[in-house]
């Protein structure tokens, strides 16, 4: 293992630009701009250069750096945040652009518009227009519950409202206006569709007078129950407002972003205002970081915002960047730091709020390692269960026969360490096969964990330990929760685990904290293995009925699905929809639309 050669040092260019640090194999660990590429180079090696914590580390797995010259600030940044998000290296902060995004979508190609809730992997673009991402699913669904007691759209599918000959409970219960079977006018409902952009934009106040003419106008045509209606939500409207007066700050759309840091760990928070008024704060945490505050902020500054399609006019901070005007250049958004006044108490909101999420998460932590100091004095572990696997299978009345692993890191889902098995050699109803399969293959994988929990009784639990001598496995700790057959309340009841050399089984009490882990442990590798077991039997549905429509290969289905997205779109398709698709002529066409047709009968 060769460490970089600091006598390098001198020939590095005293231009701006950018850097990347390379360790092992030339793997790209650390990536940097700088306005001095050859001044900043050098501090990462004098003694009083560079206090950050994590600098001995970068330099213990440094071996190579390799340097761009730009001809700006702007250019360094772009190039900077390019690189980053390309080689992902462990020294820099990443924001993750692969979680959902949660938002509210308004529907604008239907002529009678919904608003629904929207979970998708990528940013939403078109048909419709979408308001968030929102922090968390429970956000948004209060948001949504709220909207639709005071605005009263139609919530059923656009296939069900076709179809409706009489009104829903909805309409019962002043939630739905009915549009499906003419109860309003398109007049009177586009009223309600404005009204829900309108809020959603921040703009509750402008709805109050409009709605107030509106509802003295029904009142004088003695529609008193529409007027009625109208009254309840400016009631309503004014409610949820009086709410917000409390944090009502001048000014127009603007974050206020502040970090609290401990060591190499931190949390940086976003406080919003939209419309004059605050909306919530959002947190983002990050471990073993290398840059200091204004690095964080400059890499947050420039990858968060363009996740978004909407953007606030400005970005309150606690102090000034260096690189200001490139930021600004580069992310379109005016940058401040305020001294005082409101926007002052912004950014001193987002600093306490970014230090309660950490506190918070501390606390979690404290929590979840007490559980599992108690999980391993309760089961008699050998080793502190810091990485816990449970393991359970399923079949379909003896065919697809599959099982599942899911990963709990220090208490909590470790979602890239759960492993799917398709059982090979076992046949669906040997469960101990099964078993044995599975875990044969799980440790032909390595980097096994400490506690493997099985779903099942004594006898899993033997046929696991005697296979695992057997592969001269001795690293892992491993307990059988047998499952409780039809029960609905998980936490207080007693159940029983079996453990290694142990005759009688440890019986939890109810509402144990060991219990309930254990439990959601189960609970979890069964959600997942019949998740899986649920697609193969899907897919193999899917292949077995278009393989029996003549003239239909490999390469057409997979055209056909991938146009409809699903068999049930395709057998409810019509011929032209059908012929639409890549490669089907309108014989084959009408083939398949007879087949779905004579299926259904």
């Amino acid at each position: 293992m060769t460490s970089f050669d600091t006598n390098l040092l001198r020939r590095f260019p005293k231009a701006p630009g950018v850097y990347v640090m390379k360790g092992e194999r030339g793997k790209v660990i650390y990536v940097g701009k700088a306005k001095n590429l050859k001044a900043r180079i050098k501090q990462y090696f004098n003694k009083s250069g560079d206090d950050r914590e994590m600098i001995p580390y970068l330099r213990k797995d440094l071996r190579d750096i390799e340097v761009t010259v730009v001809h700006s600030e702007k250019e360094a940044l772009l190039l900077e945040n390019t690189l980053i998000k390309k080689y992902k290296p462990k020294y820099n902060a990443l924001l993750k652009d692969d979680r959902s995004f949660i938002a509210l979508k308004l529907t604008t190609t239907h002529p009678w518009p919904r608003l629904e809730l929207v979970r998708s992997r990528k940013r939403q673009k078109g048909k419709g227009l979408y308001f968030g991402p929102y922090a968390h699913a429970f956000a948004a669904r209060q948001t949504l519950d709220l909207l639709q007691r005071l605005f009263p759209l139609r919530q059923c599918s656009d296939r069900e409202f076709l179809s409706r000959t009489r009104p829903c409970i909805l309409y019962d219960m002043k939630r739905c206006i009915a549009p499906c079977v003419g109860k309003c006018s398109q007049e009177e409902y586009q009223t309600f569709v404005d009204g829900t952009a309108k809020f959603l934009r921040g703009q509750g106040e402008k709805l109050i007078v409009p709605l107030k003419q509106k509802m003295e106008e029904a009142a004088e045509k003695l529609e008193f129950e529409k007027a009625a209606a109208l009254l309840k939500t400016i009631r309503q409207i004014e409610e949820t407002l009086e709410k917000q007066k409390a944090f009502k700050i001048t000014g127009s759309d603007m974050d206020a972003l502040a970090i609290f840091r401990h060591a190499d760990e931190a949390v940086l928070a976003k406080v919003s205002i939209v419309e004059g008024r605050l909306q919530g704060a959002e947190t983002f945490s990050f471990s073993k970081l290398m840059e200091n505050d204004e690095q964080l902020l400059s890499r947050f500054i420039v990858q968060h915002y363009e996740l978004l399609e909407e953007k606030p006019k400005a970005v309150l901070l606690s102090a000034r960047l260096e690189d200001k005007s490139a930021l600004e250049s580069v992310s379109g958004l005016k940058i401040e730091v305020p001294l005082k006044g409101d926007k002052k108490e912004l950014v001193n909101m987002a600093y306490l709020n970014a230090e309660a999420a950490f506190k918070k998460d501390r606390d979690e932590e404290e929590v979840l390692e007490k559980m599992l100091v108690e999980l391993q004095e309760t089961l008699k572990l050998s080793r502190f269960p810091k990485a816990i696997e449970c393991l359970d299978s399923s079949n379909f009345s003896g065919n697809e026969a599959v099982s599942a692993i899911v990963s709990f890191k220090e208490g909590k889902k470790n979602t890239s360490g759960y492993r799917k098995f398709k059982i090979k050699t076992a046949s669906g109803f040997d469960d101990y096969g099964m078993l044995t399969e599975t875990l044969t293959r799980r440790v032909q994988k390595g980097d096994l964990p400490d506690l493997l929990v099985i779903d099942g009784g004594k006898g899993h639990l033997n046929r696991a330990i005697k296979l695992l001598e057997h592969l001269d496995v001795a690293v892992i700790d491993v307990v059988a929760l047998a499952k409780e057959e039809g029960r609905h309340d998980r936490g207080m009841t007693e159940e029983k685990v079996y453990i290694r050399d142990v005759k009688d089984p440890v019986v939890l009490k109810p509402r144990s904290a060991t219990l309930h882990f254990l439990q959601q442990l189960r609970d979890e590798a069964h959600r997942f293995v019949i998740g899986y077991q649920k697609k193969r039997r899907e897919k193999g549905v899917t292949a077995s009925v278009l393989d029996d429509v003549p003239g239909i290969g490999a390469k057409k289905k997979q055209a056909i699905l991938k146009h409809f997205g699903s068999l049930k779109k395709v057998s409810e398709a019509d011929e032209k929809a059908l012929q639409e698709v890549p490669g089907i002529h309108s014989e084959l066409a009408k083939i398949l639309f007879e087949y779905f047709r004579l299926r259904k009968k």
